[in-house]
């Protein structure tokens, strides 16, 4: 929560940071970069930055009112698993599963102090409120003290008989609180390191501990779902609440201590009344991700894919979903229409390569080979063959009817986040985290061109229509235009205030399209570099964008699961596809918004309703068909009994 009470900060496996409005409950920011889970996340005392660290082994820096990543700090080599700003909010501690607490410089990045000591992971750290110590609780089982100047270890804390989750000072800094996965909540001495009490009452692992605000009290959160509160001197358990519907793994105390902030696996940020025990308010909101949109080549036609596992198609006119391809086991990150239109290829997380029939959705080849997430994948002109780049660290081409694998290049050095043909079928070109854009002869694999200009990971690529140039988007923030034969940077594109995660050239190669993790799509000109348009429809990041054929609209996917197709002269919205999701209680919501409740519809009879794209359909069970053109559907549905 920030020092001012009024917002709240969540970190989710969905890679997310989100602020929230405390008072309201709506999400005011969502924060994109971290490419996997978010495990802690904290305010700096000042309230205009936040820290979080990732299962992606780093600590970034964000700015608490653009949501901008301001740093990205690199130096652990396992997970980071807690995160604090000490208290005048000039260091920040980190803690890993690399055994090791570090304190950085809050404005450098630069490492100041690497603390070792634990034999196990450390999977809590906090500052001291003078912030002279710090504290560090461990899966060896112990709890440490550590002078934050010199690292030197001042108090090695035993007694807890299984993994120590959670630590924290109390605020005046004379005791230690501790939660571990031995079911009990402990508070110590902080300069003896003697034991004080143990409280006992939660029926399984304690996640997540913290004092209140005037240290009389203290809250747990627990594997068993529940927040229990505990007075901080008897051990006695004051308060039992209940409500949460998976294991808690974060609770604070608002800072007047009138409130607990409680985050869970349920998929949900709860606040609870202190007091009474009352569930006061309800966050939910981290959504899945549309990561890739494409157009058919006659333009009548989107393609998607996303965290959800599918591959959907679209009406481009009407922007109805006409069918629905599954098959992928984790996220789909790239999807692409054949030339001909008759096929569709995706690429998965799950590391394999499918294509499919764009007609009947039937999957017609499963392509394995690669060891890691696929990022991207491409046709060939030709739509003979495919091109797919991979966290596996190559680019592969495979055979488009039977997925044989007709070459593996192994020259990038890093993970490949784009891969693409040129218009003659003769060269590949790839973008990876190693910052760089390559060339490739695509029947040897030589590697023809490397260009270097970008200071970050290149997450975007794709050749001009007479094959003459290159577009990328990088983290940098930025979209850079090269020469495909010398590989002289032609141009340079500055604007995006966050990562660009696609670009593409229009049909005619006279602009540019591009999407950030800004919320905005650009079009720029492809010659000087020019802003021609920033188109702010979005309320979330866009993860990819494409022209029609024509070049008259724009197709845009994003992290709040919805497509949209916008003017490409105007920038207006033409319109935006979202698609129904049946829950498991039987409501039915709209995708990406789950918290819009449509109708309801007996669970039990989910399997017989009509979905089939097909005129006719032969099912050996009933068939249920719901007629809703005069139905009153949202929120307001209660309203035709009136």
């Amino acid at each position: 929560m920030a020092p001012t009470g009024t917002y709240i900060v969540s970190g989710s496996s969905d890679k997310i940071v989100q602020v929230w409005d405390a008072t309201t409950g709506n999400e005011l920011m969502k924060m994109e970069g971290h490419t996997h889970p978010v495990l802690s996340v904290a305010f700096s005392p000042n309230g205009a930055q936040i820290v979080s660290g990732s299962s992606d082994k780093t600590v970034r820096i964000w700015d608490a009112t653009t949501g901008n990543e301001l740093m990205r700090i690199e130096g652990h080599t396992r997970l980071v698993s807690s995160v604090a700003f000490s208290p005048n909010g000039a260091q920040i501690v980190s803690g890993s599963d690399d055994k090791t607490a570090r304190i950085w410089d809050a404005t450098t990045g630069n490492e100041l102090v690497k603390i070792e000591g634990h034999t196990h992971s450390v999977s809590s750290v906090a500052f001291s409120p003078n912030g002279a110590q710090i504290v560090s609780g461990s899966h060896d089982k112990t709890v440490r003290i550590w002078d934050a100047t010199t690292g030197n270890e001042l108090v090695k804390i035993e007694g807890h008989t299984s993994f120590v989750q959670s630590a924290a000072f109390s605020p005046n800094g004379a005791q230690i609180a501790s939660g571990s996965y031995d079911e009990t909540v402990r508070i110590w001495d902080a300069t003896t390191g003697n034991e004080l009490m143990k409280a006992e009452g939660h029926t399984n692992l304690v996640w997540s501990v913290a004092f209140s605000p005037n240290g009389a009290q203290i809250v747990s959160g627990s594997s068993d779902k529940t927040v229990r509160i505990w007075d901080a001197t008897t051990g006695n358990e004051l308060m039992k609440i209940e409500g949460h519907t998976d294991l808690v793994r974060s609770v604070a105390f608002s800072p007047n201590g009138a409130q607990i902030l409680s985050g869970s696996h349920d998929k949900t940020v709860q606040i609870w009344d202190a007091t009474t025990g009352n569930e006061l308010m309800k966050m939910e909101g981290h959504t899945i991700s549309v990561w890739s949109v494409a157009f058919s080549p006659n333009g009548a036609q989107i393609v998607s894919g996303s965290s959800d596992k599918t591959v959907r198609i679209w009406d481009a006119t009407k922007a109805n979903e006409l069918m629905k391809m599954e098959g992928h086991t984790l996220s789909v990150q790239s999807v692409a229409f054949s030339p001909n239109g008759a096929h569709i290829v995706s690429g998965s997380q799950d590391e394999t390569v499918r294509i499919w029939d764009a007609t009947t959705g039937n999957e017609l080849v499963n392509i394995e080979g690669h060891t890691d997430s696929v990022w991207s994948v491409a046709f060939s002109p030709n739509g003979a063959q495919i091109v797919s780049g991979s966290s596996d660290k190559t680019v592969r081409i495979w055979d488009a009817t039977t997925g044989n694998e007709l070459m593996k290049i192994e020259e990038d050095t890093d993970c490949v986040w784009s891969v693409a043909f040129s218009p003659n079928g003769a060269q590949i070109v790839s973008g990876s985290s190693d910052k760089t854009v390559r060339i490739w002869d695509a029947t040897t694999g030589n590697e023809l061109m490397k260009t270097e200009g970008h200071t970050d990971w290149v997450w975007s690529v794709a050749f001009s229509p007479n094959g003459a140039q290159i577009v990328s988007g990088s983290h940098d923030k930025t979209v850079r235009i090269w020469d495909a034969t010398t590989g002289n940077e032609l141009v340079k594109i500055e604007g995006h205030t966050s990562f660009v995660q696609s670009a593409a050239f229009s049909p005619n190669g006279a602009q540019i399209a591009s999407g950030s993790y800004d919320e905005t799509v650009r079009i720029w000109d492809a010659t000087t570099g020019n802003e021609l348009m920033k188109i702010e429809q979005h309320t979330h990041s866009v993860e990819s964008v494409a022209f029609s054929p024509n070049g008259a609209q724009i197709v845009s996917g994003s992290s709040n699961s919805t497509v949209q197709i916008l003017d490409a002269m105007t920038g207006n919205k033409a319109t935006t596809m979202d698609s129904w999701l049946f829950q498991e209680d039987g409501w039915v919501v709209l995708s990406g918004h789950p918290h819009v409740h449509l109708f309801w519809y007996p669970a039990e009879l989910h399997c017989s309703f009509y979905t089939a794209p097909c005129l006719h359909i032969i099912s050996i069970k009933p068939q249920t068909y719901l007629e809703l053109d005069s139905g009153a559907l949202g929120p307001n549905w209660a309203s035709i009994f009136s």
